[in-house]
């Protein structure tokens, strides 16, 4: 595969119709002298003159539904759908990223890329295949101005890439895949020796080396195909060359985490589950809760 023939031709996704506006609009913001706070709300600052508010807050709605974060952009907060510092935080004992290739792989707006400035990393690559997405992360780092580098791939073209890494991150993408152990090897063949992995992805309950696998959605996404247990899992990532499998941290998703706000459009946790019995998706399957693991290529 040419990664760079590809890399050509995904840029042209910036000028589809639907994004060439938000496009036009981020390119009129103008570039400021900024400060950037990494806390659980990335926080940009400026030193000097600050943005038309209103310009800048057009330009924002424009690319919704954001929904990792928050961020706050010269006083204007983006209440994203995700309090995704939860989940950072939860994972942020686990790591240490200083002088390591990184990437994040569903890297979505690059809120958890942000985020991992703080330990000095060598090299901080995003994938992701969505031309909004990139949009909103070149929203952010229009006036961050960061090395993060941002490739509108999947985790099917990490094998191929220029990089190997030694700490890929993948949140929330396994589930997604109709052949879940392909893309475990995916992300193996993405390390460099004796590199790691922080995955998470839907889980349930039982001693049982087996997997739900959802008839039509599951919490009203179509596009989950197999939800396994622990035991399954490590079997998968065991299939797929890994040599070492550590749970990290089992968590349900709860409403303060994944809620509606003003910056997202449509329905959101508190609409995938059963009215009356909150421990159940509103298809009767368990409600979602995450398994939080790190694997290691030995």
């Amino acid at each position: 595969m040419d990664i760079k023939a590809l890399r050509e031709e995904r840029a042209k996704w910036m000028n589809w119709k639907n994004i060439a506006p938000m496009r036009k609009a981020l390119e009129a913001l103008p570039v400021l002298d900024t400060t950037v706070g990494l806390g659980p709300t990335v926080t940009l600052q400026s030193k000097d003159s600050s943005p038309d508010m209103q310009q800048l807050e057009a330009a924002a709605k424009m690319m919704m539904p954001w929904r990792k974060g928050p961020f706050e952009l010269f006083g204007l907060f983006i209440d994203t759908e995700w309090k995704s510092d939860i989940k950072y935080d939860l994972l942020r004992p686990y790591f240490d990223l200083k002088g390591k290739r990184v990437a994040d792989i569903g890297c979505n707006n690059g809120y958890y890329l942000f985020r991992m400035q703080e330990d000095d990393p060598a090299l901080l690559v995003g994938f992701d295949p969505s031309a909004l997405y990139k949009t909103q992360f070149d929203l952010i780092d229009r006036f961050a101005k960061t090395k993060i580098v941002y490739e509108l791939f999947g985790v099917e073209h990490l094998p191929f890439y220029e990089e190997k890494f030694d700490t890929i991150f993948c949140l929330g993408v396994l589930y997604h895949r109709s052949d879940p152990v392909a893309m475990l090897k995916s992300l193996y063949k993405g390390l460099d020796k004796q590199g790691e992995v922080i995955l998470d992805t839907f889980m349930i309950d039982g001693e049982d080396e087996i997997c739900l696998t959802p008839a039509g959605s599951y919490s009203k996404i179509p596009n989950i195909y197999f939800v396994p247990t622990v035991k399954a899992l490590k079997n998968w990532c065991l299939r797929a060359g890994f040599k070492g499998f550590e749970v990290l941290e089992i968590m349900a998703t709860t409403a303060h985490e994944q809620r509606k706000t003003a910056w997202m459009e449509g329905q959101s946790l508190e609409d995938f589950l059963d009215p009356d019995d909150s421990s159940k998706t509103v298809e009767g399957y368990p409600a979602p809760k995450r398994i939080y693991v790190k694997l290691i290529k030995e």
